[in-house]
């Protein structure tokens, strides 16, 4: 899109008024006024802001718990027992699934250790992980500790991505090679699908083919990608993937997390998996029988009974996804975060430099977050935006993040965060 007629603070409103989306903004709530400045929340994919209804999800549910007790499992009118199907439509739009191949449960690093005990089966000779060059740490954390509890040398089994000289991404036709190059000895491919530092996202159908071409498995971890970006997770024939929910999906700080598994290793007794009594058949969990039967969905990978009040809160928020689309809110984070773009180049480039790749046409290069390498001092940039109550995401030494969310930021949000990007700069 063509953004010229639209450098103003006039240009922003006139996008807004145009927005379809536009009335989401008022379902969420965003923090208080500080120092005298309305607050612009550009850390979505830290923290999603809260949906107002939230509150009235978690009432209903404390107000089950008064009036029924324990019955309130069956009794409750969303009953407890089965609280956690309330969410599996939606998930499986969400990511590209079906409703056999996702649940929501657990937190998101307990997600992705139930599924390498599942998807990393190391062998002498075919034992490498390959993860992302600047990987969140968590996901570093868990698969060292996956190939040390086999056995192997972390340093030698974890292979990472290896960006060019200078380079912050790496280039799709890099991973290609280095999965070649992997070849046989490749267990697993463990990518984040959109890197949290950079912004990055990979070509998850492709990396999907080429892992399995040399017989490995490939998992993604959608931290950064559910309710982001377009995914299609069953027909790219991904086998493994986890989430969470408290970024871009809104659910609250510590969220539930969501797990999809393909078809294809579903209903398997005999497949490697730490098992737990939800898991169980569901028509005779309560016999208490000794023996694990699990249930033919990704459901059989459930520990525990649901956290009801956790569930509340996403059950509240993906209420909204469904109520605008996935296909409008990715329309709306290509135009907005496109305009991001365009102020941040036309405006800020002599002391600020965009680390996340372009938007492309052949696949999604990226989702809605901006990564910025700041030019000048990062902190002091980052401190002065906070004193005028712009949130946003520093990491050292030199990277501010900022995400525009679809479902509630708008363009005046943006227009005034570059004007005080620009402001502070020239202090």
């Amino acid at each position: 899109m063509n953004y010229e007629n639209y450098d103003s603070l006039a240009g922003a409103r006139e996008l807004d008024a145009a927005d379809p989306l536009n009335m989401f903004r008022e379902k969420f709530v965003f923090p208080k006024e500080k120092n005298g400045h309305q607050c612009l929340y550009f850390a979505g994919h830290s923290l999603g802001l809260m949906p107002k209804q939230t509150t009235d999800y978690l009432q209903q549910e404390l107000d089950e718990w008064a009036e029924h007790g324990v019955e309130g499992h069956f009794e409750a009118r969303h009953p407890w027992i089965k609280y956690h199907e309330n969410i599996t439509e939606s998930f499986s739009r969400l990511v590209g699934a079906k409703p056999e191949e996702v649940v929501a449960m657990n937190t998101l690093t307990v997600n992705l250790h139930l599924m390498l005990v599942s998807f990393y089966r190391p062998t002498k000779t075919k034992y490498k992980i390959l993860i992302e060059n600047n990987t969140f740490p968590s996901d570093k954390y868990a698969v060292d500790s996956q190939a040390r509890f086999h056995g192997f040398d972390a340093k030698d089994a974890i292979v990472e991505l290896k960006p060019r000289e200078g380079e912050m991404t790496v280039r799709p036709e890099d991973i290609q090679a280095q999965i070649d190059e992997l070849g046989d000895s490749l267990a697993l491919v463990m990518l984040g699908n959109c890197n949290y530092l950079s912004g990055q996202c990979f070509d998850m159908e492709a990396i999907t083919k080429a892992g399995h071409k040399y017989g490995a498995f490939v998992g993604f971890n959608l931290a950064h990608g559910a309710g982001n970006l377009e995914l299609k997770l069953h027909d790219w024939n991904v086998d493994f993937a986890v989430w969470c929910s408290y970024k871009y999906i809104n659910s609250g700080p510590g969220g539930l997390a969501g797990a999809f598994v393909h078809t294809q290793h579903l209903g398997q007794k005999d497949i490697p998996r730490f098992e737990g009594w939800w898991g169980t058949n569901k028509q005779t969990r309560f016999q208490m029988e000794p023996d694990f039967d699990p249930i033919p969905t990704v459901e059989a990978w459930q520990l525990s009974n649901p956290p009801i009040l956790a569930f509340a809160g996403l059950r509240s928020s993906i209420s909204l996804f469904d109520e605008a689309g996935m296909d409008r809110i990715i329309a709306k984070r290509n135009k907005i975060t496109g305009y991001l773009e365009w102020l941040l180049k036309k405006r800020c480039s002599d002391f600020v430099s965009i680390q996340t790749p372009e938007f492309s046409e052949s696949y999604q290069a990226r989702g809605g977050m901006l990564c910025i390498r700041v030019k000048t001092d990062a902190r002091k940039l980052y401190t002065e935006l906070k004193k005028r109550n712009i949130i946003l995401d520093f990491r050292e030494p030199d990277i501010l993040r900022m995400t525009p969310v679809p479902l509630y930021n708008n363009y005046e949000d943006v227009y005034r965060l570059v004007e005080a990007i620009e402001e502070v700069s020239h202090v």
